[in-house]
């Protein structure tokens, strides 16, 4: 399965744990929101996507990691350990403290700064037909609406510096592409049909005048 990632307009935060004299900051956000349409996603094809709230019912998220910028050297924290994971009513939350490191510290400074403010997610689908929908859409410069029903594996939470939604992140699973591609040709040819009978009753009319 290919892993998909999407960035997220969820404002992160840092809080302010412990005592007053050992105080310990976390970072806390939602990885992800249910029911909130993302803006225009895609290039050859354009769509709107929304996770659905039982998205994660059955996720695998036994092993995810909390990176910056979805590096794997430079982790934040891994669930079970100094990583926790929340499902809500919201989306999935999460909560990490970062290990003592001087990337990890100098992300805390950007974040308490606010130049750094969002969070991304990776994930997988799994290869049902179930698992998502795409539907064709009634707006202008979108082609399909696209509904996440499953996700299969959270792999991880990532702060990012990006924007939210790039078009150059809207990547798909080469699944949910063959799917989307299927769509794309039968609407083709729903839009090529009016076409293809008018040539049809043209060719009959001109045989028919051959014949008279």
């Amino acid at each position: 399965m290919d892993k998909e990632i999407r960035q997220v307009t969820t404002k992160i935060e840092l809080r302010t744990e412990g005592t007053e004299s050992d105080p310990e900051e976390v970072i806390e956000g939602y990885a992800l929101k249910f029911n909130r349409d993302s803006s225009v996603l895609g290039g050859w094809v354009r769509f709107i996507e929304r996770i659905d709230e039982h998205a994660l019912d059955n996720a695998d998220m036994s092993n995810v990691v909390a990176t910056f910028n979805h590096d794997n050297n430079q982790v934040l924290g891994r669930s079970n350990v100094n990583l926790d994971l929340t499902v809500d009513n919201i989306g999935l939350k999460f909560r990490v403290k970062p290990t003592d490191t001087s990337y990890a510290k100098d992300l805390m400074a950007n974040i308490r700064s606010g130049v750094i403010n969002q969070c991304s997610f990776a994930f997988t689908i799994p290869e049902s037909d179930d698992a998502q929908e795409w539907r064709d859409a009634d707006q202008d410069g979108v082609d399909y609406y696209r509904e996440i029903r499953q996700i299969d594996k959270i792999y991880d939470v990532s702060v990012v510096t990006t924007p939210a939604y790039p078009d150059t992140e809207a990547t798909v699973g080469q699944r949910s592409l063959d799917m989307l591609k299927k769509k794309q040709a039968e609407k083709e040819s729903r839009e090529l049909e009016p076409l293809r009978e008018k040539m049809l009753l043209e060719l009959e009319r001109e045989q028919l005048l051959r014949d008279l």
